[in-house]
């Protein structure tokens, strides 16, 4: 099923209307819908050569190319196309009848069987397609690959890409408008479990409950996506052992360097080129206050939370789940959810946060948003904010985020307006997220304090 996307669609339209040639990158992670995009993109009507490179020789893609053009309708054979230039060459030859799209799909595949390729399609694409009317798509979804063959400056594709689009995972807003069939408290959970990737949502059953669908898809080993994670670090790297032991880590909270080291048995300078690998692959991110620059506070987090959960509750349960115990599992999961849960809240209400602010909805225009963590010199402890904003030296705004079953009390409210205090911005705006409402002190302590309650739904 296809859904969203629209912002994506009417660019690679707006494009496809310039007439003139154009080179667009599309990428981003495996299972985001880069294809199915591609597919929507030219079922409306436009005349297609559409090519996926298999992980397979040179010569056999090559070959497959060659398919793949003759197969364009109305198409008449003069002679043998025997290489990629033959088959450039004839592109170009097709599009001076009409717009064409030319369409390379599984780009890493093609780079991992010829490592020159990308300067050779370049080279090609200068001298059969830079002059006509072709719409050439080059689509990939390693995004190393992608990085170092077509995006960064130093590629053999600058120069000649005219556009790129990069392909993201649904945010728990867009899964909300198009998967009416669950609650909003059920479209949270599976965005906290799929991380918005379409392929993983389209797993989930809107007529069953959260909790039997959690069980059929992660805790099944018949599942499609139960070795989904090691099968894609498989694609990327040789020897996944230590890259999934520097996983499992992150996602049970160690979060240091140091941290992580140790838990796996790795020296801090070898810990930290896996965490470097790691973050190109776009599966870590590291992140620091957002008030201060990168140093002792840095800290590192699974960045898609289909990895993150299964990391955090798949290894250790991996015989269980073997032998076919997944209720079992799921009362001991179950417990450790609403922590789970507090965490994807806190990333689904910065984003909140991030459109009122693109909407022109908050008092000031937020330059930098992000979290804080630190010490506090007053309780002499530590302290965290979960969402921290400001806009200039005068105006900054503080947020916290309760996932409970029961309403926010007013406790957390005062907590809050404490921690803001340890910040010296006269202008303070505190907002307070709840799952579950709030109670009638907490209300009645908001209006006094000019404070922001924010329900969930």
């Amino acid at each position: 099923m296809f859904f969203g996307r629209q912002t994506e669609l009417k660019k690679l339209d707006s494009i496809y209307e310039s007439g003139r040639f154009e080179c667009v990158i599309v990428h981003g992670r495996w299972r985001a819908g880069k294809t199915e995009l591609l597919k929507e993109f030219i079922s409306k009507s436009k005349e297609f050569i559409y090519f996926c490179a298999q992980e397979s020789s040179q010569n056999e893609n090559m070959e497959n190319l060659v398919k793949c053009v003759e197969a364009f309708p109305g198409y008449t054979k003069t002679r043998e196309m025997t290489s990629y230039s033959d088959a450039f060459e004839q592109v170009g030859a097709i599009a001076r009848s009409g717009r064409v799209l030319f369409i390379i799909d599984d780009y890493q595949y093609l780079v991992s069987a010829h490592r020159g390729i990308s300067a050779q399609i370049c080279g090609l694409t200068e001298r059969w397609l830079k002059d006509s009317n072709v719409m050439l798509l080059i689509c990939g979804s390693s995004e190393p690959v992608m990085r170092t063959e077509t995006l960064s400056y130093e590629s053999p594709f600058h120069g000649v890409r005219t556009a790129h689009i990069e392909v993201l995972p649904f945010t728990f807003f867009e899964l909300k408008r198009h998967y009416s069939a669950f609650s909003p408290f059920d479209v949270a959970v599976v965005y906290g479990v799929t991380g918005g990737i379409p392929k993983y949502i389209n797993m989930m059953d809107p007529a069953l409950p959260i909790e039997e669908n959690i069980q059929r898809t992660f805790f099944d080993p018949s599942s499609a996506i139960f070795e989904e994670p090691v099968n894609i670090l498989r694609r990327e790297i040789r020897d996944p052992a230590f890259y999934n032991a520097v996983l499992s880590a992150i996602a049970s909270g160690k979060t240091k360097n140091s941290e992580i080291a140790s838990a796996v048995g790795l020296e801090t300078s070898a810990c930290t080129a896996y965490l470097k690998n790691l973050m190109s692959l776009g599966l870590v991110d590291k992140y620091t206050p957002v008030t201060e620059r990168a140093g002792k506070k840095t800290v590192y987090e699974i960045r898609d939370n289909m990895f993150r959960f299964w990391y955090r509750f798949i290894p250790e349960n991996m015989s269980l789940i073997n032998c076919g115990m997944a209720s079992r599992i799921w009362r001991s999961v179950a417990r450790e959810i609403p922590v789970y849960m507090n965490k994807v809240f806190e990333d689904i209400c910065r984003v909140w946060m991030e459109q009122q602010n693109q909407a022109g909805r908050l008092p000031v225009q937020i330059v930098e948003i992000g979290r804080w963590w630190g010490s506090d010199p007053v309780m002499k402890s530590d302290a965290s904010i979960p969402i921290l904003a400001y806009a200039n030296d005068e105006h900054a705004y503080f947020g916290d985020c309760v996932w409970s079953d029961e309403p926010a009390q007013v406790g957390a409210l005062i907590s809050l307006s404490e921690r803001s205090r340890l910040f010296r911005y006269p202008n303070r705006y505190l907002y307070l997220f709840s799952r579950s409402g709030f109670s009638d002190e907490c209300i009645d302590t908001a209006k006094r304090l000019g404070a922001n309650l924010v329900m969930f739904e």
